[in-house]
């Protein structure tokens, strides 16, 4: 499980059937910029995840990926990779808080 900002969405008007219905969200991973790991940086990678919180661009997520993403009562029959199974309001390290939801603080 990772952390990731939602950076937009992706319109697929063919596709299986399993999947017709369900939100399809660009998401780039986030991780600690070291060494003093006081603020939150780009990966610089991106991938298609699928949303079952009705989250939005600019929203902190928790992904799951691999097999685990089709752990969920959603997803359990889904041809799927990664999953956001959760809407981050604050992240702590240490005794900072490097994000922050309602401020946007990161």
């Amino acid at each position: 499980m990772f952390v990731a900002k939602v950076t937009g969405s992706i319109v697929a008007t063919q596709k299986v059937e399993s999947m017709r219905g369900w939100k399809l969200l660009m998401v780039e991973p986030y991780r600690l910029e070291p060494p003093d790991n006081k603020k939150l940086v780009a990966t610089g990678r991106t991938f298609v995840a699928v949303d079952t919180l009705g989250t939005g661009v600019g929203d902190f997520v928790l992904i799951t990926q691999g097999s685990s993403a089709r752990f969920t009562p959603e997803t359990n029959k889904l041809p799927i990779d990664a999953v956001i199974i959760g809407i981050v309001d604050q992240v702590h390290i240490e005794k900072a808080c490097v994000y922050h939801r309602e401020s946007q603080t990161q």
